[in-house]
């Protein structure tokens, strides 16, 4: 039978194994002897790189409010131009015109306002306004014969509007149904004849017209128990003449109001739905 191995190749691996043995006991001592108990330190590298980055994950913050500015849109300032005059009424004690303003028509007297504007004064055939520490001045209208307004002597008081406007007191006279006329105490003429603004307050008054002419004026309202619903006017009442004149201008109305302190009677001719009536009325 044949060996596989030699007896001189078991005695060299035999000899190499003794050799590493003493080797690695060698290797021991010197570690136990001479390396430090602690291991081998590392130098710690520094001013190298950090390897991450600081990351925010919370959504963006709105910006602070800032105050916001005003959108407020200003005010359109109103013209002159805009108001047109239409009749006046000037006398010593007292000056009325009327005008005409946005297609509707309004009485005022001194110191009344109208689109920004203050009543000062009138001439003959001009109105004088005032706004913002100016002065303006409108025209009249002349109408289609060609007449101007209703004028007498200029008034000459002085002192502001407040000052120069009639007195609204409290009246005492009244007016009383007699059948077929109506007794009117002249101390109401008087009053409102100085304090026409107080008519616009009890009695609403618009143009009727016929296409572009003028054919007298509608009652639009009538204040309940007021001396003007005394008078019998109704609203939707047409005035169509007083004393017999035709209002067919804003002239004739304004010398029928020039002239009422001197009347003892007046007569309204009226149309009420399809009917025509007059209104009798006497002043004591």
């Amino acid at each position: 039978m044949k060996h596989l191995f030699k007896p001189q190749m078991f005695k060299g691996l035999l000899a190499l194994l003794i050799l590493l043995l003493i080797i690695k006991l060698l290797w021991f001592v010197v570690e136990v002897v001479w390396l430090p108990s602690t291991g081998v330190e590392h130098a710690e590298e520094k001013g190298g790189k950090a390897l991450y980055y600081r990351v925010k994950l919370t959504p963006n913050e709105a910006p602070a409010p800032t105050k916001p500015t005003s959108t407020r849109p200003t005010k359109p300032q109103g013209s002159i131009k805009d108001i047109e005059l239409l009749a006046i009424y000037n006398a010593s004690d007292i000056t009325v015109i009327t005008v005409s303003y946005k297609n509707k028509t309004k009485v005022l007297s001194k110191g009344d306002e109208i689109n920004g504007f203050v009543l000062e004064g009138a001439g003959s055939n001009f109105a004088t306004f005032s706004k913002n520490a100016k002065t303006y001045q409108i025209s009249l209208l002349k109408s289609k014969k060609g007449d101007n307004s209703v004028s007498t002597t200029k008034s000459t008081a002085s002192g502001t509007p407040s000052e120069t406007r009639s007195s609204s007191s409290k009246v005492e006279g009244d007016i009383v149904d007699a059948g077929d006329h109506r007794l009117v105490d002249k101390s109401l003429v008087e009053h409102y004849a100085k304090n026409m603004e107080e008519i616009t307050k009890n009695i609403g008054i618009a143009e009727q017209k016929e296409g572009k002419d003028l054919k007298g004026f509608r009652v639009t309202f009538v204040r309940k128990n007021s001396h003007f619903s005394k008078l019998g006017l109704r609203r939707g009442d047409v005035i169509k003449s007083i004393n017999g004149q035709e209002i067919t201008s804003y002239n004739a109305a304004m010398d029928v109001y020039k002239n009422i302190n001197a009347m003892d009677s007046l007569s309204l001719t009226i149309t009420r739905g399809k009917e025509e009536m007059e209104l009798e009325y006497e002043i004591n």
